[in-house]
């Protein structure tokens, strides 16, 4: 009896702490987490263990997400007698993985492997200009390019929460796992350690990591937010993906080598290339956020051409580019590796077209829609890793 009543009053109070963590668009959201505080109690599970129901409304799915933690959190402590607080290791955890996930991990990796093959190259060029006594400096342009690539999906994210909750609910701000507060102070400490490594480097890498992320802060913030503009959006993520990051890197490398700057046929093309490339995951990164950008007023080309129209087209961009690649190690037979120009560029055309065809018998459907994405980023790392052979 004792038990009953306690569960009562446990339900009343999750129901009345449901409603304050948003607007709720029908009581039936809200029954939602009186369901799942029932289910969870049964089973005595720790807070936020238990699923969502499926029928809950995707527009509160933040809400929801936060409430029914606290649904579970108050079941469980009630039938076991209350939950042990978390140790100071488990938050450290839990806080790392958010930061993680903050940063978004694609694109670090994009950031990783396009600075590191770049400098490859340019090294390559001009052997015998090897210094290794360069390499912790070389360390610290990386953590300056890392700082600003996370600067720039930290403030999307800031800005982006409420439509995150319908297209990225696993975002950390989106699930509730980082606050605003903690987000903002991660931003503004990652521009300021970047710009002051950037400057390090000289007057020009330093005005350009700075433009770089300025081009990032009007993508994202009002009131200028250009993301709601489908061709100010990829020309800013085309420029600094693409020009930025490739012409910054080599420039700093062969400066730090006492080189003077020249282009090489192969810098030459990987910047054309990556350029192209990005505005190819400028758009199609909107492939799978259709439904979120329509509620919240946000103009992509997917939104506007729909999402087969869109694909059809970033992968005839891409085919074509493809091409060009093939015909350029022709054209320029004494710049380019022919074998690995030819070779390593129609493997990759065969297996765009492999997931093109996949995406196609899916019906365009949003499983098939997220795995071409995640394929697309990865053809743009295997470009990036011909880059030392080409």
């Amino acid at each position: 009896m004792k038990l009953s009543l306690t569960m009562k009053a446990t339900l009343s109070s999750n129901y009345s702490q449901a409603q304050k963590f948003g607007n709720w668009s029908s009581k039936r959201t809200a029954l939602v987490v009186l369901d799942q505080s029932k289910s969870c109690s049964r089973g005595r599970r720790i807070a936020g263990s238990c699923p969502l129901s499926a029928n809950a409304n995707r527009g509160s799915l933040q809400a929801v997400g936060r409430a029914h933690a606290v649904a579970c959190s108050a079941s469980a402590a009630a039938a076991d007698g209350g939950v042990p607080p978390q140790s100071f290791s488990e938050k450290a955890s839990a806080l790392l993985g958010a930061f993680w996930k903050f940063l978004r991990p694609h694109t670090i990796r994009g950031t990783v492997l396009g600075t590191t093959m770049v400098v490859t190259r340019a090294l390559l060029a001009d052997p015998q200009a090897i210094n290794w006594e360069l390499v912790p400096r070389a360390l610290l342009g990386l953590v300056a390019l890392l700082c600003g690539n996370g600067y720039i999906v930290g403030i999307n994210q800031i800005y982006d929460v409420e439509i995150d909750s319908v297209n990225k609910p696993f975002l950390p701000m989106a699930a509730g796992e980082l606050s605003a507060g903690t987000a903002w102070a991660i931003v503004v400490l990652l521009a300021a350690v970047g710009i002051g490594l950037a400057s390090t480097f000289g007057a020009l890498i330093g005005s350009l990591y700075t433009f770089g992320l300025f081009l990032g802060t009007i993508y994202s913030v009002p009131p200028f937010r250009l993301k709601r503009f489908a061709v100010a959006a990829f020309m800013i993520i085309a420029t600094v993906r693409g020009f930025l990051l490739n012409f910054g890197v080599y420039h700093a490398t062969r400066a730090a080598l006492q080189l003077p700057f020249e282009w090489s046929p192969a810098i030459m093309f990987i910047t054309a290339f990556a350029t192209i490339f990005a505005v190819v995951i400028a758009v199609t990164k909107d492939l799978p956020d259709v439904l979120g950008d329509q509620r919240f007023g946000i103009k992509t080309f997917a939104t506007e051409i729909g999402v087969k129209n869109l694909a059809l087209a970033s992968i005839g961009l891409l085919l074509a580019s493809y091409g060009g690649a093939i015909y350029a190690a022709f054209a320029m037979s004494g710049a380019f590796c022919i074998p690995v120009m030819v070779g390593g560029h129609a493997a990759l055309a065969a297996i765009l077209a492999l997931r093109a065809w996949k995406l196609h018998s899916a019906g365009y459907e949003q499983a098939a829609i997220q795995s071409f994405y995640r394929w697309i980023w990865n053809l743009f790392y295997a470009e990036y890793a011909m880059l030392p052979f080409i």
